[in-house]
C-alpha cells in the first residue's frame, strides 16, 4: 500500500539516511514503471517476480557491486530476506527488517492502503482460499499467509514464504547465503495491531495447531533443526532483536537515528 518514494514514508526515510550519513548512496527500490504501479504491485504482483526484479536492479547497479546494506519495512523486510537467500551477487552485508513478518501472518486486522474496498476484498479472498493456486499467484498477502491450523496446506501450497522458510526441504544455497550476512536485524513493534502475531517480526509464530499461544524463534522447529542457519547465526551474535514502543511502523526520528543508522555505517 506504499510506494518507493512517498515523501511521507519511504522518501522521508531516504532523506533521514542521507542527512545523517553524508555521501551515502541510497537506492529506493521501485517495482513497476510508475509510483502507481509500484503501489499496486505491493498488493497484486507475485512476490517471486518482485524478488527477481529487485535482484536484477541490484546486479546492474555499478555502485552496489562491492556490497550493500538492505533495509525493508513491513513486507519489504521479508522480501529482502528472500533477496539475501536467492541473490548473493552483489553481496548483502547487513539486513535490517523493520516490522517484517518472517513467519508470515494469520490475520489481516488493518490494511495499509487507503482504498478500503481493496482491503475488504483481500480479507474475504484470504478467508475463502489463501492456498488456491489462483490466489497465491495474484495476491501478495496470500503468499505469506501462514495458517497454523492448516500447516500441511501452507507447506504444500505457499509459493513464497514456505519456500524461503525451508518448509519443503533444505536448500543449502539459501542457508549459506543467509548465513553470509554480517548482521540480521529484526525490529518488532511492541504495540503492533497490524501484524498478527507480532512475534513474527522476531521470527516467532503460533504453536502449530492453534492460534492463541505463540513461541519465540528459539522454540520453533525452523531454529531447532537449523534449516536456515539461524541457530548458528544466533550463537555467533549475528541476529539482533530490537523492540520499539508503538504501533506498526510508528517510530521517532531520534530512535531511527540512534538505533538503526549505526548498522549502515
Amino acid at each position: 500500500g506504499d510506494s518507493c518514494c512517498n515523501p511521507l514514508s519511504m522518501g522521508y526515510v531516504r532523506k533521514l539516511v542521507e542527512k545523517n550519513i553524508p555521501g551515502i548512496y541510497v537506492l529506493s527500490l521501485k517495482i513497476g514503471r510508475t509510483l502507481i504501479q509500484d503501489m499496486e504491485n505491493s498488493f497484486f504482483m507475485n512476490v517471486n517476480d518482485q524478488v527477481r526484479e529487485v535482484c536484477s536492479q541490484l546486479a546492474t547497479d555499478p555502485r552496489l557491486q562491492g556490497g550493500y546494506n538492505a533495509m525493508g519495512f513491513s513486507q519489504g523486510g521479508q522480501f529482502l530476506r528472500a533477496v539475501a537467500q536467492r541473490c548473493p551477487s552483489p553481496p548483502m552485508l547487513n539486513l535490517i527488517s523493520i516490522g517484517g513478518q518472517h513467519q508470515g501472518v494469520f490475520g489481516f486486522p488493518r490494511c495499509p492502503g487507503e482504498s478500503s474496498h481493496v482491503c475488504d476484498w483481500i480479507r474475504k479472498t484470504l478467508d475463502l482460499g489463501a492456498y488456491t493456486a489462483a490466489v497465491q499467484e495474484h495476491l501478495v498477502q496470500a503468499e505469506y499467509w501462514h495458517n497454523p491450523l492448516k500447516e500441511e496446506d501452507y507447506r504444500k501450497n505457499s509459493i513464497f514464504l514456505a519456500d524461503i522458510n525451508q518448509e519443503r526441504g533444505i536448500n543449502e544455497t539459501y542457508k549459506r547465503n543467509l548465513m553470509a550476512l554480517k548482521k540480521f536485524v529484526m525490529v518488532k513493534f511492541l504495540n503492533d495491531t497490524m501484524v498478527d502475531p507480532p512475534i513474527s517480526e522476531w521470527f516467532g509464530f503460533y504453536k502449530s495447531g492453534q492460534a492463541q499461544e505463540t513461541v519465540p524463534l528459539q522454540e520453533t522447529l525452523l531454529y531447532k533443526e537449523d534449516r536456515l542457519g539461524l541457530q548458528e547465526m544466533d550463537k555467533a551474535g549475528k541476529l539482533v532483536f530490537l523492540g520499539v514502543e508503538g504501533d506498526h511502523l510508528h517510530f521517532s526520528e531520534q530512535w531511527f537515528d540512534t538505533t538503526i543508522l549505526p548498522f549502515l555505517q
